[in-house]
């Protein structure tokens, strides 16, 4: 939405929520991702919510010197900023300086930028995992010094600092994923809007709670292989993808599988393990994606909350009680096995 369409305050009514969103050392792909917000789309559900975006890099009209005045505009206080959303990791270097990326029309760094504008937003929210926590614009060598607004991978600092805290007193939100969810930033902005994100609705990673609370398991179409250990061998299985083939949805917190993308899809029903994309330096596992690490035949990753001990145990009888049709069609691409027909009324 431009400047020049931005709705106005009128009487009786609050003024906008004001959203200003840069883009920094990333793909895009968090943009790309809010665009297919659906039923309602992206223009109604912020307009419902009274959302205006003063500028997107991509949605905006206004480039070059307009774009620059809007921002001076609002480091002098003439315009409101209730929240400065930053889409990809803040690029530090060379030797602190941040020149490997200045804001283009300017002189200065896009990471001091970012530092003044969030010194006068009522919010800060990094849109994604590199926003939030380097991401993978820092994975290997990291010979940009690319980092999160307020994580360093796990580490808190970035490039605000560990005790920046926005003129409402909260921390960075960071909206982890890659990419994220359109509807985990646009409920994060209405959030935001409504005055109901308080310090105690973000978890240890200021990943709001309303879907880091829950696992990609949670609602995995293939729930049953899991519950039985009837593994796939290889990616066009139907079998549970965690023993063998890296997927984490055990332990990764999103609600990716109850809040399906596009309507029907998720990376495990497409056939994907999960890659854990919500948690600080999922970009460098210290395996091969597709591969899981294990000692003495069992997965070095386990399900969050659930002792060694325990798995063993467990894993063992599930796959003792393996039903056939599940053995068989875990290293299957289709149901070679459908389940039998009975007649639940007799006994």
């Amino acid at each position: 939405m431009s400047v020049a369409t931005r709705p106005p305050a009128v009487a009786g009514r609050q003024a906008p929520f004001t959203v200003l969103w840069l883009q920094s050392g990333g793909c895009g792909g968090c943009t790309m991702s809010l665009l297919c917000a659906e039923a309602p789309d992206l223009a109604a559900t912020l307009s419902s919510a009274g959302i205006s975006f003063l500028w997107h890099p991509t949605l905006s009209e206004e480039t070059g010197a307009e774009a620059l005045d809007l921002f001076q505009a609002v480091l002098d206080g003439t315009v409101r900023l209730d929240a400065l959303c930053i889409e990809g990791a803040l690029l530090r270097g060379p030797n602190g300086t941040g020149r490997f990326h200045l804001l283009a029309g300017t002189d200065i760094p896009t990471v001091e930028w970012v530092r003044r504008l969030a010194a006068v937003a009522e919010h800060v929210v990094a849109v994604g995992t590199c926003a939030a926590y380097g991401g993978v614009t820092a994975a290997g060598i990291n010979p940009t010094d690319a980092c999160g607004l307020q994580f360093d991978g796990r580490r808190l600092g970035g490039a605000l600092g560990a005790d920046f805290r926005s003129r409402s007193g909260l921390p960075v939100v960071n909206v982890a994923g890659c990419p994220t969810h359109p509807n985990w930033i646009t409920e994060t902005l209405m959030l935001l809007a409504a005055g109901l994100i308080g310090p105690g609705d973000l978890d240890s990673y200021a990943r709001p709670r309303f879907y880091a609370d829950h696992l990609v398991h949670h609602g995995c179409p293939r729930n049953e292989y899991y519950e039985y250990k009837a593994s796939a061998e290889k990616m066009s299985d139907l079998g549970c993808m965690m023993e063998h083939l890296g997927c984490l949805g055990t332990q990764a917190h999103a609600d990716c599988n109850t809040r399906l993308w596009n309507g029907e899809g998720s990376c495990t029903r497409g056939g994907h393990a999960c890659i854990n994309c919500t948690a600080p330096e999922f970009e460098e596992p210290g395996h091969a994606f597709l591969e899981t690490p294990k000692i003495g035949g069992i997965p070095v990753g386990l399900p969050t909350d659930m002792p060694k001990a325990w798995f063993i145990a467990l894993s063992s009888l599930a796959k003792a009680a393996t039903p056939e049709r599940l053995r068989r069609n875990a290293v299957s691409d289709h149901v070679v096995t459908p389940p039998a027909v009975r007649d639940i009324r007799k006994r």
